[in-house]
């Protein structure tokens, strides 16, 4: 599949900005599902079997693309819950910024909170990156885990994880991936903990994710929410409570949506076709665009402009005064974007066309005119 061929894939509307919130579906995801709720509606004899086939079908796509054993993977229904599971595992401290999406230090917390056997040691980066040469200033005995996101939700920030490893030797490395999953070439290989979801940027739509673990890790978690469906059993386990399977899919609490799975499965599929390395290159030249078209009509930019630092997303930083007539310029030219705590996110995706540049650049327009009367 070339990059075209994927692109084709995608028709949402003139102006969506905001693939860092949530990616419409694409036609592999739709049609996926409409294949599979059409399979279900009708359960003809034997034709259920292919629902079971997807759990198996979505750890193989997960794994292909960040370089673990399908039995190094589980399905999760969203990044909150792998999270949650990887944090109440542990026992000892875990090094993590309170800046970091919520459902990091949500975890954190709630864990240290309810079992008393996590101790979270908030990382204070004066409101910088989590870089390696912070964390490594904050590191002690007592830390047995670093807790990262790939991509920063607040600055677009892409996190250095190979210097992080580099930093924190044998402690486990947790990656919240969401905001970077399917678009960054990462080197997931580095990390012992990696969750995500596939509503942003895999566009594979909500109640899909998975939880990822190294063998490190598998030897060090504890799985505290491990349900019936996570033991070695080829059968259910009736009239006792059998221990958790040996590998990932101990931290699973129940039967997931295979329709979900599916879903996931396919949109991923085609993710791999192309290949992370070409979306990730093409996305680059999408967010250069939003840079240059922000420095044209001199909207001041807050995240990096190194293409080493970023990913998808670019933050916008007007003057306070001026923010109002930024977000009314965006929204009366249909533009979607995310705007919170004084700044503006915007964050295109590959499909992003020629007609959304438009918009921007009128939005843009406008914007200037106002400020300057």
């Amino acid at each position: 599949m070339t990059i075209d061929d994927f692109i084709s894939g995608f028709t949402e509307e003139t102006g969506y900005f905001n693939f860092a919130s949530v990616g419409p579906l694409g036609r592999a995801a739709i049609e996926e599902e409409q294949a599979q709720v059409e399979l279900l509606r009708r359960s003809r004899f034997g034709s259920l079997a292919s629902l079971e086939e997807q759990d198996r079908r979505v750890r193989e796509a997960v794994g292909q693309l960040i370089g673990f054993a399908s039995d190094q993977v589980v399905f999760q229904p969203n990044t909150s819950s792998g999270l949650m599971h990887a944090m109440f595992g542990i026992t000892g401290g875990v090094l993590l910024s309170g800046a970091e999406f919520p459902s990091l230090p949500f975890a954190a917390v709630r864990a240290a909170d309810s079992l008393s056997v996590l101790a979270p040691h908030w990382l204070d980066t004066a409101g910088g990156p989590v870089t390696p040469g912070v964390i490594r200033d904050r590191l002690t005995p007592s830390i047995v885990a670093v807790a990262v996101s790939l991509v920063d939700f607040r600055t677009g920030y892409l996190a250095d994880i190979e210097g992080i490893r580099q930093v924190i030797g044998d402690r486990l490395l947790i990656v919240d991936a969401m905001q970077g999953f399917g678009v960054v070439d990462a080197p997931y290989g580095v990390a012992d903990v990696i969750a995500s979801g596939g509503q942003k940027w895999a566009r594979a739509g909500w109640g899909t994710g998975f939880l990822a673990l190294s063998d490190r890790a598998l030897d060090r978690l504890t799985p505290v929410f491990s349900g019936f469906s996570a033991t070695d059993s080829p059968d259910l386990p009736l009239d006792g409570v059998l221990p958790p399977a040996e590998g990932a899919s101990a931290y699973s609490i129940s039967n997931p949506s295979p329709i979900d799975q599916a879903r996931f499965a396919a949109a991923l599929e085609e993710i791999g076709s192309v290949g992370v390395s070409a979306i990730s290159a093409h996305l680059a030249q999408k967010v250069s665009r939003v840079i240059d078209l922000a420095d044209e009509y001199a909207v001041p930019v807050a995240s990096s402009r190194a293409e080493n630092e970023r990913a998808g997303i670019v933050i916008l930083e007007p003057a306070a005064d001026h923010l109002t007539m930024l977000t009314a310029s965006l929204f009366n030219h249909g533009i979607t974007v995310t705007v919170r705590g004084g700044t503006v996110r915007l964050s295109p995706h590959v499909s992003t066309d020629e007609d959304s540049f438009d918009a921007l650049r009128g939005a843009f327009t406008s914007y200037a005119s106002a400020i300057t009367v």
